[in-house]
């Protein structure tokens, strides 16, 4: 079988340096902002088999302009941008459907996008890591994905939770800080 070579291309926002890759149908990759284009090359590179740089097509460069606006604060719907997830689980592809449904300043849980979908409880862990594996993170909205409670849970982009709760407060969506783990002695 003869795999792709996918061309991308890294890019600076207001909110760091982020990197997309593509093939004919569609975004393939996306990589979250760092702080310099090489480590942001360098962490999307790993997760391409085969990748080339190359000047975005004007589907692609509409996306970076997207997600340009969206670092600005602007609000901004990824929901038309084409995706190729050829290769990734139906199960995950079904969940990231529904995650591309959760509009700019609106949040969700894993367990309610599992009992969309029809699954329990238990399958919200299911939603949890095609949410950890999410190819391009920001475009399938993973950060507006919670855990119960309304918690932040996990986020596996540079930053980690943090990185979440900026991209949230962007979007006007403002979580609770976590209670300490012990209060101080008041005397």
């Amino acid at each position: 079988m003869h795999e792709q070579a996918h061309h991308y291309c890294v890019f600076e926002t207001a909110g760091g340096f982020c990197g997309i890759a593509w093939s004919g149908r569609g975004i393939t990759r996306f990589q979250l902002p760092t702080k310099t284009a090489a480590m942001t090359e360098r962490l999307l590179l790993r997760r391409l088999a085969k990748g080339e740089p190359h000047a975005p097509p004007p589907r692609v460069q509409e996306a970076i302009a997207a997600v340009r606006r969206y670092f600005d604060g602007s609000e901004t719907d990824f929901s038309a941008v084409d995706l190729d997830l050829e290769g990734q689980d139906a199960f995950f592809v079904k969940v990231y459907a529904a995650a591309r449904q959760i509009p700019w300043g609106h949040t969700t849980t894993y367990g309610a996008l599992a009992k969309g979908l029809g699954g329990g409880p238990e399958t919200a862990r299911d939603v949890g890591q095609a949410m950890a594996g999410n190819p391009v993170a920001l475009i399938i909205p993973c950060h507006r994905v919670l855990a119960a409670g309304g918690k932040i849970g996990g986020f596996s982009a540079p930053g980690g939770a943090s990185a979440k709760l900026r991209m949230l407060e962007l979007e006007g969506v403002h979580l609770n800080a976590p209670e300490p783990a012990q209060r101080s002695l008041s005397f």
